[in-house]
């Protein structure tokens, strides 16, 4: 009975993070094999292309889905809930939560947090992900699917906790992105039945504009842990490995300007020059035009002209 116990309180936390399940493993950094079933599934079922084939409504909302949840997660879950770059209402502030947590990628609460603890011990032992400590596949995907970081360091994000919203986001991670899918297969049905000459169906609008969409946003996400760390130039003399890579730029609409963000993380803007391609800051200045948020925090002109490192 304690096995089949063990196994139900697992099950119970991919619904409801609170449950008191999953505690401390003989070893800590032990993958949770049974709690990662969701997001292992996630990849095997990117596979369903092969027989749902592809519609150019299906990879169209695909890529939509991945630039707009992309953006959630680096303009709001990054650079807003981390590091408090700029001003929004708590309505906004709700929205873009609400759009990030549609990635999959935990609750703002949890996903601050570590990044907040990140920045503290960067590239140091106590860093949850980083791959100068542990390694490529840790820094990429490891870290988050052990049983030590399931649970983020609360004391980091005391200016978070007040929001009851934002706590409820957190501890049933998994509805909104549920939500989005089933809402993908339903609008798919739509399609097909209203006007099947489109050529897409639920089935391919799931596998499509959820599946592939969700897993590249999460891959692209997990590179600058991995890989903006080793892999780029150095502007700045930071205290960690990190560095700029316009490739991972593009790919994270401007988030592979890593070595500029652990130089001054307070700025709203990673690109700071104009060759840089921010794609992110220009999406927040359209945001600050239209009244939706406020006070983008600049990198000051001395810091960002202060060049310490040599390029590497």
């Amino acid at each position: 009975m304690s096995r089949v116990g063990a196994a139900c309180g697992a099950l119970l936390h991919w619904f409801d993070t609170d449950a008191n399940a999953s505690k401390a493993a003989a070893s800590p950094d032990d993958i949770d094999w049974l709690r990662i079933v969701p997001f292992a599934a996630m990849h095997v079922a990117c596979l369903g292309v092969i027989w749902v084939g592809a519609s150019a409504v299906a990879v169209g909302t695909a890529i939509a889905l991945y630039l707009l949840r992309m953006f959630a997660i680096t303009g709001f879950y990054h650079r807003y809930f981390s590091h408090r770059t700029f001003k929004a209402s708590r309505r906004v502030q709700f929205v873009f939560a609400l759009l990030g947590a549609s990635a999959a990628q935990r609750g703002p609460i949890w996903w601050a947090a570590h990044h907040r603890h990140h920045h503290a011990h960067s590239d140091q032992p106590e860093d949850a992900h980083s791959p100068v400590q542990r390694g490529f596949l840790w820094s990429h995907m490891g870290w988050f699917l052990s049983r030590r970081h399931f649970a983020p360091d609360l004391g980091r994000v005391r200016d978070l906790l007040r929001y009851p919203e934002l706590r409820w986001l957190d501890r049933f991670d998994v509805l909104v992105p549920a939500l989005l899918a089933a809402g993908l297969m339903l609008l798919g049905e739509v399609l097909e039945s209203r006007w099947p000459e489109l050529g897409t169906s639920g089935s391919q609008m799931l596998v499509w504009g959820f599946f592939v969409s969700t897993v590249a946003c999460y891959h692209g996400t997990y590179t600058i842990n991995s890989l903006c760390h080793v892999w780029g130039r150095r502007r700045y003399e930071t205290r960690d490995g990190s560095r700029n890579n316009f490739l991972l730029a593009l790919v994270t609409l401007g988030e592979g300007w890593h070595n500029n963000h652990h130089r001054y993380p307070m700025s709203a803007r990673q690109g700071f020059y104009w060759w840089e391609l921010d794609l992110t800051y220009y999406g927040l200045r359209l945001l600050a035009a239209a009244g939706l948020i406020r006070d983008l925090k600049q990198v000051p002109a001395k810091i960002r002209a202060a060049h310490t490192a040599v390029p590497s």
